[in-house]
């Protein structure tokens, strides 16, 4: 990896040494979406780990399996869950196809596997962090009772992750809405099966519309707090899933790209973002140590100003960051 240390660099070099690194984090980036669709329809798991492709096969059966026992349940099948299990492989292939569906999927494996690694290594918990902690005992009551809720929703996903599933309604709301058009394609020849889809679609909607996602939750509490960087994206105190979620708000990025920016590969990407970010010398130290403890940054990363790393992120294939 070409993030090592570098002595007596100007300015310059340090945006060209970037740059370069970028371009190599951009290769693997553009290929990730076609080997993840391979790897789910083939054994060879050799580029991503078993456990991350395990998970990801399990999600998109899970989803498979409420939007076909919705579909049962409107049509008024005596055992819908039963059904599910048998009609539901065809639903799978369907939502497989979609590369957005996959992305999500994979990346809240990959905030998994990294919230589990960092739980071992370094003891910062997956669930209750002290951000939270003090987001749970804030004198606004509102902001108190979203971090209860934050807390909860926090101790679901780490349940339903390790089951390899993810309910419906936890999808951002444009993958909710793709499931649910998948749901119509599979039953488009059958004008009974479309009756039952548009019933459904109508009782799913009302549960998405009224629940309050971990997604939601996680971003609601970083805009809330009005927290610096040095509180949002310091693991130790925020925790994995609300450094992710700080650092793509605090970039601009997508969750799921800020989610990759903590991978081996992306190591350029992170340290733009960070500083992107508005995160100084010691917290872009702490954060390495804590992801990449046998990576020295470059010397002069901190010099770099907040806005030429926004920059340089932009210029990048995945620049989707403003």
């Amino acid at each position: 990896m070409a993030l090592t240390a570098t002595t007596g660099i100007d300015s310059g070099a340090i945006e060209t040494l970037l740059k370069d690194d970028l371009f190599h984090a951009d290769q693997v980036m553009v290929h990730m979406g076609p080997i993840l669709r391979h790897l789910l329809r083939n054994d060879d798991s050799s580029i991503f780990s078993d456990e991350v492709i395990a998970r990801v096969r399990g999600m998109i059966a899970d989803i498979a399996r409420q939007l076909v026992q919705s579909l049962g349940e409107a049509a008024g099948h005596s055992d819908a869950a039963a059904w599910a299990r048998e009609a539901g492989p065809g639903m799978v292939d369907i939502l497989a196809g979609n590369q957005a569906l996959l992305n999500h999927l994979h990346m809240l494996a990959v905030e998994w596997q990294l919230a589990q690694k960092l739980h071992g290594r370094l003891g910062i918990d997956p669930v209750l962090t002290p951000l939270l902690q003090d987001v749970i005992a804030s004198p606004d009551h509102d902001l108190a009772a979203r971090g209860m809720n934050l807390l909860a929703a926090q101790a679901r996903f780490g349940q339903a992750i390790r089951r390899m599933q993810i309910p419906l309604a936890e999808l951002p709301g444009d993958l909710h809405h793709i499931a649910l058009m998948t749901m119509h394609a599979y039953v488009a020849d059958d004008p009974a099966g479309v009756a039952a889809a548009e019933f459904s679609e109508g009782i799913l909607r009302k549960v998405r519309g009224e629940t309050a996602s971990r997604l939601d939750l996680l971003a609601y509490v970083i805009s809330a707090t009005g927290a610096k960087p040095a509180a949002t994206l310091a693991l130790q105190n925020s925790g994995v899933a609300l450094f992710l979620t700080a650092l793509g708000m605090g970039t601009g990025l997508p969750r799921e790209t800020a989610i990759m920016c903590t991978t081996e590969s992306q190591m350029p990407r992170l340290a733009l973002s960070l500083v992107a970010a508005g995160l100084g010398k010691d917290g872009l130290i702490d954060t390495f140590c804590a992801l990449h403890p046998d990576v020295a940054l470059p010397e002069g990363l901190a010099q770099l100003h907040p806005d030429r790393a926004m920059a340089l992120l932009g210029s990048s294939q995945f620049g989707d960051a403003g």
